[in-house]
C-alpha cells in the first residue's frame, strides 16, 4: 500500500510540471494531426514550423503509416510478439500495441517516456488485451539500463523483441551518444530482434533545417537532423530488411497509405540483429 501511495504521489508530482507556456513536441504532433490534447504554445509552434518548412504539416500522418506498416511487417513476417516501443506520442489509436494484437493478441508492448502527460494520456487509454499485456512506463528514453529494467517487468528479453525507436534519437543531439543508445539496447535482445526507427532528415528538404532552427529557438528540448550516412552508421552491425534505410513512404509502401504531394524528408528503416 506505501509503495502503490509513493508511485501515486511521483506521478501526481510530475504530472504538475506540465508547462502549457512552452511547446511540447508530443503536443505539437497532437495538434499537427488535428488533436484536442494541445495548448496555444503548441499551436503558436505548429505555425512556425510550417512557415519554415509547409512539408512538416506531412510528417505525423507519414510517420504514423509507417510506423503501422512495420508493425505488421514484424508480427506477420518477423514473428515478433514482443515490442518496446521507446518515446511514445498523445495519439494512441492505431499505434503499435493496437496494430500487433489486432494481428496476434498475445503480443505484449511497453511504451517508455518521461514525459509526464504523453504517460498521462497513455495510462488512460491503453487496454492490454487477454494474453498481450500493455504497459506504459516511466523512463528517461536517454538512459537505456532504466529502459530495459522497466522493460523487463513485462516483456521477456531472453526472446525477440522489436525496438521501436521512432524519431527517439531525433531529441539526441550528438551522434557518440545516439549510436551508444541504440547499441546498448540493441546489445541486451536476444539475436532475431529488431529496430526500427524514423528519423528526421538532413539531407532531402533543405527547408527542415530552418524548421529545426526555429524548433530549437522556442524549445528547451531540441531536435537534431541526420543524413543517410549518419543514420546508417547508427545502424551498422545490424541487417537491414529490405528496402534499406529509405524516406519513410518508400518502405514497403502499402495501397492504403495517405498520399503527399511532395517528399517526406523522414528516414526510416529496420533492421535485424544477427
Amino acid at each position: 500500500m506505501a509503495d502503490r501511495w509513493l508511485l501515486d504521489s511521483t506521478r501526481r508530482a510530475k504530472a504538475a510540471l506540465i508547462d502549457t507556456t512552452m511547446p511540447n513536441w508530443a503536443r505539437v504532433g497532437d495538434a499537427l494531426i488535428g488533436g484536442r490534447d494541445n495548448f496555444e504554445a503548441d499551436r503558436k509552434a505548429v505555425r512556425m514550423l510550417a512557415a519554415a518548412a509547409p512539408v512538416v504539416g506531412a510528417i505525423p500522418a507519414a510517420a504514423r503509416a509507417f510506423r503501422q506498416r512495420v508493425v505488421r511487417y514484424l508480427v506477420a513476417e518477423a514473428g515478433i510478439r514482443q515490442f518496446l516501443d521507446v518515446g511514445t506520442s498523445l495519439a494512441m489509436s492505431g499505434n503499435t500495441h493496437e496494430v500487433a494484437q489486432s494481428l496476434a493478441p498475445d503480443c505484449r508492448v511497453v511504451y517508455i517516456d518521461d514525459d509526464p502527460m504523453v504517460l498521462a494520456h497513455a495510462r488512460a487509454q491503453l487496454a492490454s488485451a487477454p494474453d498481450g499485456p500493455v504497459a506504459a512506463l516511466d523512463a528517461n528514453p536517454k538512459d537505456p539500463a532504466a529502459i530495459l529494467a522497466a522493460a523487463a517487468e513485462t516483456l521477456d528479453l531472453g526472446r525477440p523483441v522489436a525496438i521501436m525507436l521512432m524519431a527517439t534519437l531525433s531529441f539526441v543531439l550528438d551522434d557518440a551518444t545516439a549510436s551508444r543508445i541504440l547499441r546498448s539496447l540493441a546489445g541486451a535482445a536476444t539475436a532475431g530482434s529488431h529496430v526500427a526507427l524514423y528519423h528526421q532528415a538532413s539531407d532531402l528538404d533543405p527547408a527542415m533545417s530552418v524548421a529545426a532552427g526555429r524548433w530549437n529557438a522556442m524549445s528547451v528540448r531540441r531536435v537534431t537532423l541526420r543524413s543517410r550516412a549518419q543514420l546508417t552508421g547508427l545502424l551498422s552491425g545490424l541487417d537491414p530488411v529490405p528496402p534499406g534505410l529509405v524516406p519513410v513512404t518508400e518502405w514497403r509502401p502499402a495501397p492504403d497509405d495517405p498520399r503527399f504531394e511532395r517528399l517526406v524528408p523522414v528516414y526510416g528503416a529496420v533492421a535485424r540483429k544477427p
